[in-house]
C-alpha cells in the first residue's frame, strides 16, 4: 500500500483463516507487530502464524479470525513517531493502515473485535499503541516488550547511535508520550482497564524487568491484567509457544457479551 505520510511503498502480510474465501461474514482482527531487524514476514517465517493459528482454530480455541502483520522495519525502525516528526508511523498505522486494510478485508470494526499483540519492539508498540488508542481495542498482548529506554538518557543515546540527535526537550516529550510505564502512570484507570491485557515474559529474558515494571505499575493503578512469566528467554521458541496462548486469550474477548 502507498503511504502519503511516510512518502514511501508500504508492506504487510495477511493470515486469512480458513473458509475467508468461501463466505461472506466479517471476522474479528488481531494486528500483529515484529520485533526489532525483523519485518512483516517475521511472524510468517519464524513465527509459525499460519501452522499454530490453523491448529488453534480447528482444535476450537481460537475463532477464525484475520491477521495483519505490519512492516515496522523499512528505512527508519520503530512504530512510534519520530520525536523531529520527520518520522510518523504510529499516525502511519492508525490513519492510513488501519483504514485500508480493514477496508480490503472483511474485518469487524467494533472495538471488541480488535486486537493487538507483538514481541519485542512489537511488545512496546502493543503497549503503546493500546495505552494512547484503548477505545480502539479490546485486547492487547504484549510480549517480552521492548521500552525503547527506561530513561531520558537512553532514549536519547539510541537516536544518535542511528545518526540522530534532538533537543532535550524534544526527548522528554517523546519519552513521556512513548514509553509506557510512564503511560500507566499517568493514565486514565477506567479507559486502560477497557483493555483485556496479557503481558508474556521469560524469567531469562534481558528485558524482564522492564515488563515487571509495567505489571507493578498496572497493579498500582488498579488495572486488572494477566501477567505471565514462564522459563524462557528473548527468542523465537518463546514466542512461538506465546502465540496459542494469545489466540485463545483474544478468542475470549471477542466472545464476551
Amino acid at each position: 500500500m502507498n503511504s502519503d505520510i511516510l512518502g514511501m511503498t508500504r508492506s504487510y502480510a495477511v493470515y486469512l483463516p480458513p473458509g475467508y474465501d468461501s463466505d461472506q461474514r466479517d471476522y474479528p482482527v488481531l494486528y500483529l507487530l515484529h520485533g526489532y531487524s525483523d519485518n512483516h514476514t517475521g511472524w510468517v517465517q519464524f513465527g509459525e502464524v499460519q501452522r499454530i493459528a490453523d491448529a488453534a482454530i480447528a482444535s476450537g480455541k481460537a475463532t477464525p479470525m484475520i491477521i495483519i502483520m505490519p512492516d515496522g522495519d523499512t528505512e527508519k525502525i520503530g512504530y512510534f513517531n519520530r520525536p523531529g516528526g520527520d518520522w510518523n508511523y504510529e499516525d502511519h498505522f492508525f490513519q492510513e493502515l488501519m483504514p485500508h486494510v480493514e477496508g480490503e478485508y472483511r474485518i469487524k470494526k467494533d472495538k471488541r473485535f480488535r486486537a493487538i499483540a507483538g514481541l519485542s519492539m512489537g511488545g512496546g508498540g502493543t503497549f503503546t499503541y493500546a495505552l494512547r488508542h484503548p477505545e480502539l481495542f479490546g485486547s492487547a498482548c504484549p510480549l517480552s516488550a521492548w521500552a525503547g529506554g527506561m530513561t531520558t538518557e537512553e532514549v536519547a543515546a539510541r537516536y544518535a547511535r542511528e545518526g540522530e540527535t534532538y533537543s532535550d526537550e524534544e526527548i522528554l516529550r517523546h519519552y513521556n508520550e512513548n514509553n509506557f510505564v510512564e503511560m500507566v502512570k499517568n493514565g486514565d484507570k477506567e479507559k486502560m482497564s477497557s483493555v483485556r491485557w496479557y503481558i508474556d515474559c521469560g524469567d531469562d529474558d534481558f528485558l524482564f524487568t522492564e515488563n515487571s515494571r509495567v505489571h507493578i505499575e498496572l497493579r498500582k493503578a488498579g488495572v486488572p491484567h494477566e501477567y505471565r512469566v514462564r522459563d524462557g528467554a528473548h527468542n523465537w521458541t518463546y514466542w512461538r509457544e506465546s502465540l496459542p496462548e494469545v489466540l485463545e486469550f483474544i478468542t475470549k474477548g471477542f466472545h464476551q457479551f
